[in-house]
């Protein structure tokens, strides 16, 4: 005798998923007082379009100028002009532009040897007289320098040997100034005595 398995029926619910076909209604053809205006409307996108781009890259073009403005001025080469900054003597003030002595400034912290001049040394000076000359250069460097605007060349090698600089103030070379003012003299490459009095030389 056999038994009968006697098997469950599962109600089966209608799909979440299936919708009812969409119907498509007849689409009516544009007239064409409607094309026109539909054509007017994507030409005047395209025309915002453009001078949002535009704007865009206005904006972009601002924004880089004043990233390399910024950068600029927070990073300063002594080759670059020191303009809107003061030399005190580097003895007696703070800051980094300073006067050593009547050849030697110090721009932005890094020591600057003026082309083509010699001048009496203050620290390692040979005697008073020249002690006292090198002061008296040093401080009328510091007044050229902060007559105008200062500008620093690009180092290089003079003819002895020195890693020199051109220092101008207002496109005047410092260094024809100070030796026409009697504070430095030409550079040759020789000691320079600095201890005989001024009237005798």
């Amino acid at each position: 005798m056999q038994s009968k398995i006697r098997r469950k029926t599962v109600a089966v619910r209608p799909s979440r998923i299936r919708r009812d076909p969409v119907r498509l209604e007849n689409i009516r053809p544009m007239t064409k007082a409607e094309l026109e205006k539909a054509e007017a409307r994507s030409r005047e996108l395209e025309i915002w379009g453009g001078v949002g781009g535009i704007a865009l890259f206005g904006l972009g073009i601002a924004a880089l100028v004043i990233v390399i403005g910024t950068v600029t001025m927070l990073y300063v080469h002594p080759a670059a002009p020191a303009e809107s900054t003061s030399f005190d003597q580097c003895y007696t003030g703070n800051g980094p532009n300073c006067v050593v002595d009547g050849n030697t400034i110090h721009v932005w912290g890094e020591k600057v040897t003026i082309a083509g001049i010699a001048a009496p040394q203050i620290q390692d000076a040979a005697c008073p007289d020249e002690r006292s000359r090198g002061i008296d250069a040093a401080v009328r460097l510091a007044g050229l320098l902060n007559g105008g605007k200062v500008t620093v060349a690009p180092p290089f090698r003079d003819e002895y040997g020195r890693e020199v600089r051109k220092v101008k103030v207002d496109g005047d070379d410092v260094g024809n100034a100070m030796i026409d003012a009697g504070a430095a003299r030409e550079y040759d490459g020789r000691k320079q005595d600095w201890c005989t009095p001024a009237d005798d030389e």
